[in-house]
């Protein structure tokens, strides 16, 4: 009798032992971006989909954008998802740090909600006109001061192109009105079109762009010249130093995810971060490499929520 139902138990918790033992992954991991397809951080992830679906030899990657809500609706989807390694998060410093510090009602938390996977890359910003607009910074101060306006785009309301954009307005005096899109790419388009005078983009958004001729870079947010444009000076050589913050990008899973899934990813992602043909890839797309495994990303992300508390009492941007 005891023989039996030790047979008995053995077939009934089978199905449930195999499910703990199920290599990961066995089926399709969905990579969810808070952006249209297009921007930077969509780039970003296509790359990385595919290069992880490489890896592991076919397995199905797919990246679904989800915009909308200050890049609040993508988040919230994964952080209210199953933990189990098939819904992650590629976001950047504004799902994951400006929009903590920034709206009262935040749908998840940034740091809570999430398992840290690994961060990725990062860029700088630029100062990007029309191609038939202002030449110069002082150009484009002169059109919007002594009784002008100008107006520029964001990506969203209190993303970090918002932020800069109106720092640039208050530190040089402009009458600026604030045009807010949904993602890059919107504003990329409308800023091409001339229907706003300026737009602080992630560079990778618009380099292909600039080298064509159809926007100009007035100024980039990095120590010195980039060697892939060393015609476009710096913020701080136009005068507008410390307005600039570089932007950065990580891969998250929903708080809980089991710590091997999470390991596993993370080791996945450095190392086609670290591997030499990705970081050209990245370099010619205009993104640095800036790996960090789970804890060094984790502990990042937290002095960056910090930062972005302090840019908001500065400012005094902040949504309801």
């Amino acid at each position: 009798m005891l023989a039996r139902r030790s047979l008995i138990a053995v077939a009934t918790l089978a199905p449930f032992a195999g499910r703990a033992q199920e290599a990961y992954p066995s089926r399709p991991i969905r990579i969810v971006i808070a952006y249209p397809p297009g921007g930077s951080t969509d780039v970003l992830g296509r790359a990385l989909a595919q290069r992880l679906s490489e890896m592991w030899n076919g397995a199905a990657v797919v990246v679904e954008n989800k915009p909308g809500g200050a890049a609040t609706i993508g988040t919230r989807a994964v952080a209210e998802a199953a933990p189990d390694g098939y819904t992650l998060a590629l976001g950047n410093n504004q799902t994951h740090a400006s929009n903590q510090a920034m709206m009262k009602a935040l749908p998840y938390h940034a740091i809570d909600s999430f398992a840290p996977i690994a961060r990725l890359a990062s860029v700088h910003h630029a100062l990007i006109v029309p191609a038939s607009g202002a030449r110069t910074l002082a150009e484009l101060v002169a059109k919007g001061t002594n009784g002008g306006k100008v107006s520029y785009a964001s990506t969203s309301v209190g993303s970090a192109s918002h932020m800069i954009g109106e720092s640039l307005a208050r530190r040089f005096g402009m009458d600026a009105t604030h045009v807010p899109y949904r993602g890059g790419g919107p504003a990329v388009t409308d800023t091409v079109a001339g229907v706003v005078d300026y737009f602080v983009s992630t560079w990778p958004q618009v380099v292909a762009l600039v080298r064509e001729g159809k926007l100009r870079a007035l100024a980039i947010g990095a120590p010195q010249r980039l060697p892939d444009a060393p015609d476009v000076p710096t913020f701080d050589e136009v005068g507008a130093s410390g307005v600039s913050v570089d932007a950065w990008f990580g891969l998250w899973a929903p708080a809980g995810t089991p710590a091997p899934i999470v390991a596993k990813l993370a080791e996945a992602v450095v190392a086609i971060v670290n591997e030499p043909p990705m970081q050209e890839r990245l370099r010619a797309m205009g993104f640095n490499a800036a790996p960090l495994g789970p804890a060094a990303f984790a502990a990042f992300q937290r002095e960056e929520v910090a930062r972005w508390q302090a840019l908001v009492e500065l400012t005094g941007i902040r949504m309801e």
